[in-house]
């Protein structure tokens, strides 16, 4: 991170012109942010033998250890790169370390933080942190997940300084952005809608933070509400987040949608890439009836996706060529699991025909799991999953392009064939 010399000064002359206009507004307007503060009765049942129970609950629904723990480092000691298309920020220190952590955080400190995205000293926070999910929290959740979080043994460990250029690193610029785009807010149930329902709809919308990935993103970070969890691509992951919107569904695929994000699996699908990561450190851990609620709110929402980026065309004459090539390349490499139906094999195997992740728009999941392979989660009900190998080493882009176009055509499916070219950018 540079310090601001003459030099930079008058970089920052020429900065774009938005970038000044952020600046302007953040010394002209004071950030409004004082929120409703009164008391709101929790959606979630009174269950739990204490607080602390509660707020591990909490802990585990929000995926706290996810962003808040690097590889080989205790849980919640921070740290951990979250890539952006401003720079890294790293997470902080949720500990009870009274030097790097919460450690002389009170209640009030981390209800600020959690619903006002404020520091204990007062600085901004970088919604990197979700608050503007978070902050849909009731006050005594919050003070229930800093009594957990309290709990948690001390780790002195000082994450790294973020990696933000300039204005981003500057909480001018930061404080430009909360007054366009951040607004406290906490959940208020609708009176219309069941006790199960509005449960769902507080566990999606705050500790779940769901718009975070599944919500695009504007070009200055902002999630674009009018695609409220529509789908989005994940930066810095190359993964895409599927649209959580798929309208009303039936009972049967309610029930099927639950194991699948209770265990990981269910009888046709495997949920891997970073939703296998959600499964493993969060939603295992949901009670089953919480995670019905939140199927139902989602259930609930009309259907809706949102548009994806043009992909490289591909004539008709050069899509049969892969569509027959890639036919070949299937029975050789994918037909000993997924069968030459593309049915696969229950709660091992998952089918390739039907499947959304398959026949998205956007190639990109499709891609990763066939270039990178990867496991889905190890959960309670599923300790030993079955994998799928990377064939990065065996397959070319031309032959990569081919099986994902035969496996994008057969079977029902009727999503567009993928080029070479697609390969190379992914």
């Amino acid at each position: 991170m540079r310090m601001l010399t003459g030099e930079t000064s008058q970089r920052a002359i020429r900065l774009p012109l938005y970038t000044l206009l952020l600046m302007m507004l953040a010394t002209m307007v004071a950030c409004s942010e004082s929120g409703d503060d009164e008391a709101i009765v929790s959606p979630l049942p009174d269950r739990f033998g204490s607080v602390v129970e509660r707020g591990e609950y909490l802990a585990r629904a929000g995926d706290c250890v996810a962003c808040h723990t690097e590889a080989g480092q205790p849980e919640f000691s921070g740290g951990k790169a979250i890539p952006t298309p401003f720079g890294n920020i790293y997470s902080s220190n949720l500990t009870s370390d009274s030097r790097t952590g919460l450690g002389q955080w009170n209640a009030d400190d981390f209800w600020q933080a959690l619903h006002h995205g404020k520091s204990r000293d007062g600085r901004s926070l970088y919604p990197a942190f979700p608050y503007p999910s978070y902050s849909h929290m009731t006050r005594d959740d919050s003070d229930a997940l800093f009594a957990y979080l309290q709990s948690v043994p001390a780790v002195d460990r000082q994450p790294p300084a973020h990696e933000l250029g300039f204005p981003y690193n500057t909480q001018l610029a930061l404080n430009a952005w909360r007054l366009l785009f951040f607004r406290p807010e906490v959940f208020e149930a609708e009176p219309a809608q069941s006790e199960r329902w509005n449960r769902g709809a507080y566990l999606v919308t705050g500790p779940g933070h769901c718009s975070a990935c599944h919500t695009p993103r504007g070009r200055f970070g902002n999630s674009q509400s009018d695609h409220d969890l529509a789908g989005a691509h994940i930066e810095g992951l190359n993964w895409d987040a599927l649209s959580l919107r798929r309208g009303s569904l039936p009972q049967e695929d309610r029930d099927a949608l639950i194991e699948l994000l209770k265990r990981g699996d269910n009888e046709r699908d495997v949920l891997s890439g970073p939703m296998a990561e959600v499964v493993l450190h969060s939603l295992q851990h949901l009670d089953r009836d919480d995670l019905g609620a939140m199927v139902d709110y989602l259930s609930s929402l009309p259907a809706a996706e949102t548009p994806v980026s043009p992909q490289f065309s591909v004539n008709a004459s050069y899509a049969e060529e892969l569509y027959q090539s890639g036919e070949q390349i299937y029975g050789e490499h994918c037909a000993d699991c997924h069968g030459d139906t593309g049915l696969g094999e229950p709660y091992r195997y998952p089918a390739l025909a039907g499947n959304d992740g398959v026949t998205a728009a956007s190639p990109t999941n499709a891609i990763r799991s066939l270039m990178d392979g990867g496991f889905g989660a190890s959960t309670e009900e599923r300790p030993r999953p079955y994998g799928m190998p990377p064939f990065a080493h065996q397959l070319d882009d031309q032959q990569a392009a081919a099986v994902l176009t035969y496996i994008r055509r057969s079977w029902g499916n009727q999503a567009g064939p993928v080029s070479p070219e697609t390969l190379r950018r992914n």
